[in-house]
């Protein structure tokens, strides 16, 4: 089952800004060690379970992994071949919109060094720049 609200308010929302940096969240703060975002994105549903997937492979059960980002904004696509007009598309997904500083995972009960090479793995299943961040 993928990643997405339960029940939302209003199921196509418009795009909006994610200008500016994270102001909160830009912090380790449940773990020792963190991957922050360098640059902004809209995270989808399917890369933050590969991410996650990635940090639970290489950590083999070790330690604890928290997921610091949600996907609650849904984005929407017209079918393929459709004329304008005839108002907006069915809701294709969901996204994360993420700021630069923003952490998205953190990791404790491992060394750095496996913490280090978990983050790297994940940071390929993302669509944006990232770093590590120690406590």
């Amino acid at each position: 089952m993928p990643l997405m609200p339960k029940r939302v308010k209003y199921r196509k929302l418009q795009r909006g800004s994610n200008a500016g940096v994270a102001h909160s969240n830009n912090a380790v703060s449940y773990g020792e060690y963190g991957l922050q975002a360098m640059s902004r994105a809209h995270i989808t549903n399917n890369q933050i379970e590969a991410a996650r997937i990635a940090i639970n492979r290489h950590l083999k059960r070790t330690g604890k992994v928290w997921i610091k980002i949600f996907p609650a904004k849904s984005f929407t696509k017209k079918p393929l071949e459709v004329r304008m007009g005839k108002g907006k598309g069915g809701v294709e997904g969901w996204v994360c919109p993420v700021k630069p500083g923003h952490v998205l995972f953190e990791v404790s009960g491992c060394s750095e060094t496996i913490a280090r090479e978990a983050f790297a793995r994940a940071a390929n299943k993302l669509a944006l720049r990232c770093k590590f961040l120690a406590r």
